[in-house]
């Protein structure tokens, strides 16, 4: 029987994260083995085959020169922890999921940079902060994030208040919203690397979303 693909999970360390149960509820049922990476939750050391970047608070300004004296739920340690696990999986070739903060951060170690606050922004968008898919998402259809996915016009969550405002090195805007809101991008060279907006993991009951789960584990493997 073929081993399945071990999959790093980074995240918050709280005892109650929903995000990492459904994150490893819908990584167990494509095929892979979760693994817990965090402040308290430290890596076995077994071979990771992909790594995903969690949700969860906002990315510390100084990493993408913006506001540092703006009000932020800040949380540094984690930001230098999952900065480190961005760096090797590019480095290593290996498969990159980004959701939301992760979406934000990997494109922060690109280069790029966020919109510290997209409230003031919203025109056309319900933003309204909920996990079902209430936000409309049109997509590249020249994209891989199109092919997995298999469809241009996608009903996602939303979680946030800030987004890649400036995109880094080697990553593609191909998802916005009704505002123009970059809410996907996708690396054009290197290792494969997709990065959302929105929160696939409480989705995963989507066939479009659990779609994003699945192309990790088969580009693991």
């Amino acid at each position: 029987m073929a081993q399945r693909p071990r999959v790093g999970v980074t995240g918050n360390g709280r005892r109650w994260a929903p995000s990492w149960w459904c994150t490893a509820l819908a990584l167990r049922l494509a095929g892979a083995t979760p693994e817990r990476i965090s402040v308290r939750h430290h890596p076995s050391g077994k071979p990771l085959d992909a790594m995903v970047i969690s949700g969860g608070n906002d990315i510390s300004p100084e990493h993408y020169g913006g506001d540092i004296d703006a009000k932020v739920k800040a949380d540094p340690a984690r930001d230098q922890l999952e900065i480190g696990w961005i760096n090797w999986a590019l480095q290593q070739g290996v498969p990159l999921l980004g959701i939301c903060r992760g979406a934000q951060l990997i494109n922060v170690v690109q280069g790029g940079n966020l919109h510290q606050d997209i409230r003031a922004l919203r025109k056309k968008t319900y933003n309204r902060p909920g996990l079902l898919p209430t936000k409309q998402v049109r997509v590249d259809p020249a994209s891989r994030l199109a092919q997995v996915c298999g469809r241009l016009h996608l009903r996602v969550n939303s979680l946030h208040h800030q987004a890649i405002r400036d995109t880094g090195r080697s990553l593609k805007v191909v998802g916005w919203d009704l505002d123009e809101i970059t809410q996907a991008v996708e690396q054009t060279e290197g290792p494969p690397v997709f990065g959302v907006q929105w929160h696939p993991e409480y989705l995963f009951y989507l066939p479009s979303q659990f779609a994003l789960f699945r192309w990790l584990v088969r580009r693991a493997d």
